[in-house]
C-alpha cells in the first residue's frame, strides 16, 4: 500500500507500506525514476546486481532508474513501513550515491528522516518539500564522503531572499510551497532554501505558518469571524491542521485566545 503525500516538480514523497512475509513469493521490479527510500519500521531484504542486503530500520533503500531490484522477506512476518522520496532527473544528476543499493542506518539520516516523517503528520513548522530536501541532501553528502562547507551569498541574493519573503507574505493566503517561492526567486529549490534561511533565520515554510499566524491573530483580535473563516482566510486547508497549528505557537486555542482578547476589558477595568 501506498500513498502521495507530495507531488513536485523536484520532489515528491510517498509513504509505503508492506506486509509481505516469509511465505510470500519474491517479487522483481524496476522503478523508471531515482527514490530514496527510509525505513522506519520492520525489515526486508533486496537482491540487485548479484549481491544481496539486509535493510533495517533507520536504512536508506537507493534505487536507480532500470536496474532490477528482487525484494525478499525471509526472516520475519511483520512488514516494513517506508517514507520514500522521489527524485527528479535533475536533482538525481550528477549524484554518487546511485551505485549503491542502500546505507546503514546511520544518526544523520535517522533524525532527518523522523523529521521528514513529522512534516508528513504536521508535527513541525517544516515542510514537507523542506524536509524531503534536507534528507536527500545530506544522503548524497554521506555517500561521497562530502562535506558542505560555509555558505556563502552576494548582495543580489539577499536582496531576491528578502523579495521573496515579501512575496510569500503578499500571498501567505494561497498554496504557497517550497518550489513556488524558488522559481518566484529565480533559484533551484535547495539553494533558495538554504539562501532563504541563511537571511531570514527560518525556513520559508516556516516563514509562511507564522505569516498566517499573525494574520489569525489580527483577526481574532479585531473581528468576529467564526473561527473556520479565519482559518480558510488565511491560508489553511483545514480547521484541524489551523487549530493544531495556532495552539502550539500561542498555547491556547483559537477560541480561547479570541475571548482573551474579549474580557481583557473587563479584567483591566
Amino acid at each position: 500500500m501506498h500513498r502521495e503525500v507530495l507531488r513536485g516538480d523536484a520532489v515528491s514523497v510517498f509513504e509505503y507500506r508492506c506486509t509481505a512475509g516469509p511465505d510470500d513469493k519474491p517479487y522483481t521490479e524496476t522503478r523508471d525514476a531515482h527514490y530514496l527510500a527510509f525505513v522506519r519500521r520492520g525489515s526486508f531484504g533486496c537482491r540487485t546486481q548479484g549481491e544481496s542486503h539486509e535493510l533495517v530500520a533507520g536504512s536508506v533503500f537507493v534505487v536507480r532508474p532500470g536496474r532490477e531490484y528482487t525484494a525478499t522477506h525471509d526472516h520475519h512476518g511483520c512488514g516494513d513501513e517506508c517514507l520514500s522520496f522521489k527524485l527528479s532527473d535533475q536533482l538525481a544528476e550528477g549524484k554518487d550515491l546511485w551505485n549503491l543499493a542502500r546505507l546503514p542506518p546511520l544518526p544523520e539520516l535517522m533524525v532527518l528522516g523522523e523529521l521528514a516523517q513529522a512534516a508528513v503528520e504536521g508535527r513541525t513548522a517544516i515542510g514537507v518539500d523542506e524536509a524531503a530536501l534536507l534528507f536527500i541532501v545530506k544522503t548524497s553528502s554521506i555517500a561521497s564522503g562530502g562535506i558542505s562547507g560555509s555558505f556563502r551569498m552576494n548582495a543580489r541574493e539577499r536582496r531576491k531572499a528578502v523579495e521573496t519573503a515579501l512575496w510569500i507574505e503578499a500571498n501567505a493566503a494561497e498554496p504557497v510551497g517550497l518550489e513556488h517561492a524558488a522559481r518566484y526567486a529565480g533559484f533551484s529549490p535547495f539553494h533558495f532554501l538554504r539562501l532563504f534561511s541563511k537571511v531570514t533565520g527560518v525556513t520559508p515554510h516556516q516563514y509562511l505558518l507564522r505569516t498566517r499566524l499573525r494574520r489569525a491573530a489580527r483577526l481574532l483580535s479585531q473581528e468576529d469571524l467564526p473561527v473556520t473563516d479565519v482559518a480558510l482566510d488565511c491560508g489553511f486547508a483545514d480547521l484541524s491542521n489551523f487549530v493544531r497549528t495556532f495552539r502550539r505557537a500561542a498555547g491556547v486555542s483559537p477560541g480561547r485566545f479570541r475571548k482573551n482578547f474579549q474580557d481583557r476589558p473587563a479584567a483591566l477595568a
